[in-house]
């Protein structure tokens, strides 16, 4: 059996790492966590968050071409809404995790890599 404070302690840190920076350096908190770790709940969860990241990556980057296009008429719209997807979700995935930490949490509304 896996230790269950180890198993909140890391599926939370894997899903909270993109509030320390949106850059590269907060997926590599992820990454170590899928490397390290042996529990399973704890892998899909540092999956999970990867993928996250990347989507984040992906959804800025057309909020901010679309922006830049509509010379920022549709980023007083798009904008909050990314925000919200952003650290909204975030928020609520280590919520659950350490709610609910025997499932692994899936994101809505993203395609996965991993």
């Amino acid at each position: 059996m896996y230790d269950a404070d180890q198993r909140k302690l890391l599926s939370a840190l894997a899903h909270g790492s993109i509030f320390f920076s949106a850059a590269l350096v907060s997926i590599g908190i992820p990454i170590a966590i899928m490397l390290v770790s042996t529990d399973p709940v704890v892998k899909e969860n540092a999956k999970e968050a990867i993928n996250f990241h990347f989507n984040v990556w992906l959804y800025g980057l057309v909020v901010g071409v679309i922006t830049f296009i509509t010379f920022g008429l549709l980023g007083f719209v798009l904008f909050p809404v990314y925000f919200l997807f952003h650290w909204g979700l975030a928020a609520y995935a280590v919520y659950q995790t350490l709610t609910n930490f025997d499932v692994a949490f899936r994101y809505p509304f993203i395609f996965r890599v991993l």
